[in-house]
């Protein structure tokens, strides 16, 4: 009996201790596996390294994995050498892992189990240097951001990318291959409704184009071009209401728009950071969380019902990082932010309550000029 008082006082405090551990940095509760995908993105060979998270936030290496193609370098790129966002895409309904090889124009997909990858296939990418991935249900758009620009359009059959005829769509642009950095388009993305499909051209004109999605998958024959309220429009997400939430370098703001059903935006409303080179964002519940690579920090911002944004913040700044922050990903449960360099790192940060980050690491030896981030 006196046995099995012990053993049961000391099961408690076991417990009590790991409990502890878990809630350590304020933002764990309700924390469950997953895995963090980080594309290399080398000239010489392509892969995708994999990174088991643990509860505390930290990531250790998992595994690492060829796509069968080459990464690429924009013209002029520094820390970002793709110039985008959502050059390597987890799609949570399929189990696939779709990644660009902007040095080889090609697009390579993944089966996940667990954290172990197996690569389905290879495709061209219908265009040269891509650069970002689009999803909605089994509908894939592949963003070419080389030469005039154009996007590309796939079914998900099985595992594989499947092209679909008659798909692909002109830009218009006048880049070279590989374009040059700040005028090559930066993002390419379906709204939540799937009937459009967003992207954005950065300093070639400042331009928010969007197609209409057509039943059949293929798009309208040309774009509604819109120009962005402050220059140079990056990346996006999109609030719950469906806005559009936009990056925009020039003037480092975030600026939500309504999107009409025609393609149109109106209503803009803007907010700087302050900082320099504001260019990608994540939403990870309320808050939005952008990347200022110009000067090394992360901002947050909410977003009122209006659409207005607002700095978390006085400053904005909601954290420091290794110098070149780009891509920017956030595991499904909202618990961890993961901030990617282009100088071959990636910050770990939790996410608290208040919208503030709580540095945690950073996980280093990657090779310069990485990009494309995304979690499970």
């Amino acid at each position: 009996m006196r046995q099995a008082l012990l053993f049961s006082t000391l099961l408690a405090t076991v417990l009590a201790a790991t409990a502890g551990a878990a809630s350590a940095h304020g933002a764990t509760n309700g924390a469950k596996a997953s895995v963090v995908f980080v594309q290399t993105n080398q000239p010489g060979g392509n892969q995708v390294i994999v990174y088991d998270r643990g509860i505390d936030g930290r990531l250790s290496q998992a595994g690492m994995y060829a796509t069968g193609g080459d990464g690429g370098t924009a013209a002029g790129a520094v820390s970002d050498h793709l110039a985008s966002q959502g050059s390597l895409v987890y799609d949570a309904g399929h189990k696939l892992l779709i990644a660009v090889n902007a040095g080889s124009d090609s697009v390579s997909t993944f089966r996940i189990q667990g954290d172990r990858l197996g690569l389905a296939g290879v495709v061209a990418s219908g265009g040269q240097f891509p650069a970002s991935i689009a999803v909605h249900e089994d509908l894939v758009y592949v963003l070419n951001a080389g030469g005039t620009g154009n996007v590309q359009g796939f079914r998900i059959v099985g595992n594989d990318l499947r092209p679909i005829p008659d798909s692909a769509r002109t830009l218009g642009l006048a880049n070279t291959d590989p374009p040059f950095f700040l005028t090559s388009p930066g993002q390419i993305g379906f709204t939540p409704d799937g009937r459009q499909l967003i992207v954005t051209t950065k300093a070639s004109g400042s331009l928010i184009v969007a197609f209409a999605v057509e039943p059949d998958g293929r798009l309208s024959a040309t774009p509604v071009a819109n120009p962005s309220a402050t220059p140079v429009p990056f990346a996006f997400t999109f609030t719950p209401s469906g806005r559009l939430a936009m990056g925009e370098a020039g003037a480092s703001s975030v600026t939500t728009y309504a999107v009409g059903s025609d393609g149109t935006l109106a209503d803009p409303k803007s907010q700087s950071d302050g900082q320099v080179a504001l260019c990608w964002i994540q939403r990870v519940g309320q808050y939005y969380y952008v990347s200022n690579t110009g000067s090394n920090t992360l901002s947050g911002y909410t977003i009122g019902a209006d659409g207005q944004p607002a700095l978390v913040t006085p400053t904005g700044v909601v954290a420091t990082t290794e110098p070149g922050p780009i891509d920017l990903t956030s595991p499904s449960d909202g618990s961890f932010l993961y901030a990617e360099t282009g100088g071959g790192t990636v910050d770990e940060f939790a996410v608290n309550a208040d919208g503030t980050l709580t540095p945690l690491g950073v996980v280093s030896g990657l090779p310069t000029g990485i990009e494309g981030i995304a979690s499970s």
